[in-house]
């Protein structure tokens, strides 16, 4: 562990969320990359925040699983114009939780390279065990490779940053 200062058990969760964002942000470029690659002219700022978002037919995975979690606890429905605070809130908060998981774990071990493809790879898996019972996404093999290619390696993405990010924030 050389270089790197000992951090509390809190210290880690914290350095870990802030490089969850950081491993966020890497993967919303890519996908936003791949947006305007294909044709998208939407600016980043209107992109990433879901613009225009205003119903729940249109929303991706996080709005809708937000939607459900938030109705279910509070026993009310939420009005279509929810949509996009709730996809932004569900989004965000899934990479920087993740972040603080791999920080309370990784602040306690030597880092690898291996790592982030790993950890990018768990969290992707995850989203499958998860959405796939909610009925928010497909089970696996009813994708094409090339929709499983592309979501993996945003998560790859994900996972390289937020390792690395959380690497540098242990310096500190």
């Amino acid at each position: 562990m050389h270089g790197r200062t000992p951090m509390t058990p809190l210290g880690a969760v914290l350095r870990g969320a802030a490089a969850g964002a950081v491993g966020t942000l890497a993967m919303d470029l890519l996908w936003y990359r791949r947006y305007r690659r294909s044709g998208g002219d939407a600016g980043f700022a209107p992109w990433e925040s879901s613009a225009g978002l205003d119903s729940w037919d249109d929303a991706p995975a996080p709005a809708r699983f937000g939607k459900r979690l938030i109705e279910a606890v509070f026993d009310s429905e939420l009005p279509p114009t929810c949509a996009r605070l709730v996809n932004n809130v569900v989004h965000w908060s899934t990479g920087v939780g993740w972040g603080a998981v791999f920080g309370l774990i990784g602040g306690s071990m030597p880092f690898r390279l291996w790592q982030g493809p790993a950890f990018g790879t768990g969290v992707w898996l995850q989203s499958y065990a998860v959405l796939v019972p909610a009925k928010l996404y497909k089970p696996m093999w009813e994708y094409d490779v090339q929709t499983l290619a592309k979501d993996l390696s945003a998560h790859l993405v994900y996972g390289s940053a937020t390792v690395g990010a959380f690497r540098i924030l242990a310096l500190q």
